[in-house]
């Protein structure tokens, strides 16, 4: 297992004490790009449990996404919200995503979001 980034552990501990979804990120993982903004984990687990409640397949997983997070602790991931993988000139999904990503497999980042065009 390799040491996670002292700084990105500060930064997603940031993220995490103010409650902000403010900051942006790109992120590359496991070879994928992701760039998106960082949301605080208890408002990314509600914001998953309420699109999962909201299923009639999936309502079931709902409930696997509102147990309490540890205080205290330092972060292990960095849960993006409104997050794209980008793919050449396309971002999936168009609309953005809800990702979690493990701190440790993060090999390279940089502050901001990109942004990708046809022209």
């Amino acid at each position: 297992m390799s040491k996670p980034d002292e700084l990105l552990v500060d930064i997603a501990a940031l993220v995490e004490s103010g409650h902000s979804n403010q900051m942006t990120l790109t992120v590359v993982a496991g070879g994928a790009v992701i760039t998106g903004r960082l949301a605080p984990e208890a408002v990314w687990r509600q914001r998953v449990s309420e699109v999962l409640a909201d299923s009639v397949s999936l309502g079931a997983f709902s409930a696997a996404f509102t147990a309490p997070t540890p205080a205290g602790r330092a972060p292990t991931h960095l849960h993006f919200h409104v997050a794209r993988i980008l793919q050449g000139t396309v971002g999936i999904p168009e609309t953005g995503g809800m990702y979690r990503v493990a701190i440790d497999d993060v090999s390279a980042w940089t502050m901001g979001d990109f942004s990708y065009s046809d022209h």
